[in-house]
């Protein structure tokens, strides 16, 4: 009777993807379920973002398409269909893809705060017949004329029940200034110590 003996490498950890020759079965499916969520959290983004996103141009259809099927089934055979896409991409463009991500995170709670700000100040120049005056001293740029235009239309909607299409103007016009002040703020922000050494 012969005796076997096996010989085992007791330093080597045991790699399933050595032994099988390639990724397990389990490890794929956890990979395309990942790219497929990365797929889906483009899908949830603005069309403008998606429109300057560093993607390839047919996912970013596929993504645009995504957003206008209101039907689940639809709407979740296109993600499969997104998620597909995003296995063809070469690494470094899923990396590409995660790492642009990732910054609009950053800049959502800014959005956020910048959403906040715009809404309150459209509601004080419809409720307060006095908040124009603060609001141009405070944004001396803006148009004095097309603002108490756009605010009584945007009353006149309210008051007849109209659709809210100078209340929705209002708001682009003001976004724009503070957009504009924050960004004029910004780059005339001072010096710090460390800058004025360079």
């Amino acid at each position: 009777m012969p005796n076997w003996k096996w010989e085992v490498e007791e330093d080597k950890p045991f790699d399933p993807d050595e032994f099988y020759g390639g990724p397990s079965k389990s490890q794929r499916k956890r990979d395309m379920i990942a790219l497929q969520k990365l797929g889906g959290q483009l899908v949830e983004q603005s069309v403008e973002r998606i429109q300057k996103a560093p993607i390839p141009e047919d996912l970013r259809k596929a993504v645009l398409e995504c957003q206008r099927i209101k039907n689940h089934e639809g709407h979740r055979r296109q993600l499969q269909y997104i998620g597909k896409l995003m296995r063809k991409l070469q690494e470094n463009e899923v990396e590409a893809i995660k790492q642009q991500l990732d910054s609009w995170k950053g800049h959502s709670k800014s959005d956020t705060a910048l959403l906040h700000a715009v809404e309150s100040l459209r509601a004080q120049l419809l409720e307060n017949p006095n908040a124009l005056t603060d609001f141009l001293a405070r944004f001396p740029q803006a148009d004095s004329q097309q603002l108490r235009t756009l605010i009584r239309n945007a009353k006149k909607e309210q008051a007849e029940n109209k659709p809210p299409k100078a209340f929705r103007e209002l708001y682009r016009q003001i976004k724009a200034l503070v957009s504009e002040q924050q960004v004029s703020t910004s780059s005339s922000a001072p010096e710090t110590p460390e800058e004025q050494v360079e």
